[in-house]
């Protein structure tokens, strides 16, 4: 799909998009009740891991269309689920308190709502020259 300013959106199929949804609501409504549960450290881990996947895209941004080449590769690691899933995994043996694990788990869950949300979208992985794949 193209839109007025240039840019284009991934091709992935409205069914696929509308799970990544589904996963990205029924995270973001798990983040909101970690923050509230344990306040602290969790607040800014989640902000953190909201913000980690769109980093690269802001940081590599010009003006509207594609990516600039020099961003994909760091786009495409923070934009790779299975990397916020690990750290959710990982965090989640860790700890003998659930107080222990909470700020990096939810950092782990925000980052892994925020690439679920933006794949909701349309906005995925970059091909090598900056466009949507």
């Amino acid at each position: 799909m193209t839109e007025p300013t240039g840019t284009r959106r991934s091709s992935t199929p409205g069914p696929v998009r509308f799970a990544w949804g589904t996963l990205g609501v029924l995270l973001l409504a798990w983040d909101v009740f970690e923050v509230v549960k344990h306040t602290g450290w969790v607040i800014p881990a989640a902000a953190l891991g909201a913000a980690l996947p769109l980093l690269p895209t802001l940081a590599g941004r010009r003006g509207p269309g594609p990516l600039p080449p020099r961003a994909v590769p760091a786009h495409n690691l923070l934009n790779r689920p299975l990397i916020p899933f690990a750290v959710m995994v990982v965090f989640s043996f860790l700890g003998d308190a659930p107080e222990d694990i909470a700020a990096p788990f939810t950092f782990g869950m925000s980052w892994l709502t925020a690439i679920a949300l933006s794949r909701a979208l349309g906005f995925g992985l970059r091909a090598a020259d900056g466009g949507q794949r």
